[in-house]
């Protein structure tokens, strides 16, 4: 009996029928009879009967849906968010319901989302225009662009300390090649400058137009002349490399979505590869960066037929880079330093009253006096808005404060002052158990122990030995085991050759040869 059915179907009490199984009923009924059609069908004859009767479709039956409870918004949609959304049109809806809310207090709670629904139905309907992204088609070698990110989220550390850090991004759309450079200050143009170059001389060629966003960080907080010289500086940087210069409208990221977008996959790539190193811990920023350039170089790996392809296609470079860093003019002052981007630098104190031309870069800082450079310093950062930043070598000043060791009180950067933690815990330790101007006294001492003897990570680590036995360094048993050893120096015997030997040399004729038996060798 099964079998007669077709496909197997056997009519279920209490299974809708559906309007596939009307019309097939219908069709059948031409030639069978009800009992026959229905079995085609798959229905009833109780049913084939009643559709005999009524030969509409189920779904011609269907009666709309009616509300089985009152609209809670029925009062006040129309007279009070309506005008609001027309007011204005940027209105979260969560804002509209906190104040539907306290326009009405005796509204429930459950109201957001047929709130927010009804709102997004209606602004489909009578809402204003919205932006349309158009997608692009990039040709090889026009284009290449420029972001920077913050990396913050990955929670990186350099030798145990947290690395607050962002990532200069360059990106070629075409072929998908990409570059970052770590920044360890803010967006500026310094940083713009460093990282493009790096990236296109890593790459061998220049797109014909560079793209970057608006700069909006590095234009904050900078008057009206300083930032048409920035523009001006970047507009320099551009037709140093025949690059034609762009930026995105302020605010519209969209419009540098190329790269934007790729921040996203970036960062991806960097957190799975920092969980299978097993460890986000570096000991140095060398190492992280070598780290970054690894991470890229194996995505470029993947592109690099297309990167072929753009790069025959990309402007040649100049004979040399532009310049990366921002020259800046100091004086030397009596402080034995000076002062540059409210961060505060040591040099050594010969250099008191000369000026100095500092060259600014993300990381560091070159000093030139005339054209000789003198030295390169690590680039501070301000400790906040109201406080200045210091980088302090020990070793410009402790021949000063040898001689007036009782500054080290209350001196400014005293806490920069010390190369390593070991000495301030020590000079904490020493000031708890003696006078002010001893510890002062003792701990300049150590410093110049560290200074003279070469010896700053061994006397720490002395040092550290004291501090867990919480005892006081012994400046005598120290300089004794710090002191340069006497070594024995081998005896050189030099034999000496008699002034007449190189009289006979002399004397000898160009075309003869002396020999060396009448060199008296």
């Amino acid at each position: 009996m099964l079998g007669f059915f077709p496909r197997g179907e056997v009519p279920v009490p209490g299974r809708h029928i559906n309007d596939h199984q009307v019309r097939l009923f219908m069709n059948s009924r031409r030639q069978f009879s009800i009992a026959a059609s229905a079995a085609k069908a798959a229905i009833s004859v109780a049913s084939a009967y009643r559709l005999e009767r009524d030969r509409r479709l189920p779904s011609e039956k269907t009666v709309p849906r009616s509300r089985r409870r009152p609209d809670p918004l029925a009062d006040i949609f129309d007279t009070e968010v309506v005008p609001l959304l027309h007011a204005s049109p940027g209105l979260r809806p969560i804002a509209i319901y906190a104040e539907m809310r306290r326009r009405h207090p005796d509204l429930p709670e459950g109201i957001r989302r047929t709130l927010e629904r009804r709102i997004r139905s209606w602004r489909a309907l009578h809402g204003p225009e919205r932006d349309v992204i158009f997608r692009q088609e990039h040709e090889p070698g026009r284009i290449g662009l420029s972001d920077f990110t913050v990396m913050d989220d990955l929670a990186v550390t350099v030798a145990g300390e947290a690395l607050s850090h962002r990532l200069y991004h360059f990106r070629l759309p075409f072929s998908g090649y990409e570059h970052a450079h770590v920044i360890l200050g803010g967006e500026s143009f310094v940083a713009l400058a460093e990282g493009m170059q790096n990236a296109l001389w890593a790459l061998g060629g220049a797109p014909g137009e560079h793209r970057t966003d608006s700069l909006s960080a590095a234009f904050r907080n900078l008057d009206a002349p300083m930032r048409e010289d920035l523009t001006r500086r970047y507009e320099a940087l551009c037709a140093h490399y025949g690059m034609t210069p762009s930026r995105n409208n302020p605010g519209e990221a969209h419009e540098n979505g190329s790269i934007e977008s790729a921040h996203g996959h970036f960062k991806s790539r960097l957190a799975d590869a920092l969980l299978l190193r097993g460890n986000r811990d570096f000991p140095t920023i060398a190492d992280y960066r070598r780290f970054i350039d690894e991470n890229a170089a194996r995505h470029n790996a993947h592109h690099a037929k297309r990167i072929d392809v753009e790069r025959a296609t990309l402007l040649k470079l100049p004979a040399r880079r532009s310049g990366d860093g921002e020259d800046h003019v100091v004086t030397v002052t009596s402080a034995g330093g000076f002062t540059l981007k409210r961060v505060f630098y040591t040099v050594p104190s010969r250099l008191i009253g000369h000026r100095l031309r500092a060259r600014l870069f993300d990381d560091r800082l070159d000093l030139f006096l005339g054209g000789t450079l003198l030295m390169t310093l690590p680039r501070g950062r301000p400790k906040s808005h109201d406080k200045h930043g210091h980088v302090v070598d020990y070793r410009h000043v402790i021949h000063a404060l040898r001689r007036k060791p009782a500054a080290l009180a209350r001196l400014v950067y005293r806490d920069q002052l010390f190369p390593r933690e070991a000495y301030r815990r020590m000079f904490e330790l020493l000031c708890g158990k003696l006078a002010e101007r001893q510890a002062c006294k003792i701990t300049v001492a150590l410093l110049v122990l560290a200074h003279e003897h070469a010896c700053e990570a061994e006397l720490a680590q002395a040092l550290d030995d004291d501090l867990r036995a919480k005892r006081l360094p012994d400046l005598d048993i120290l300089r004794a085991r710090f002191a340069p050893r006497s070594a024995s120096l081998p005896d050189v015997h030099v034999r000496t050759v008699p002034l007449a030997d190189y009289q006979l040399l002399l004397d000898t004729p160009a075309t003869g040869t002396a020999t060396a038996a009448e060199c008296g060798a």
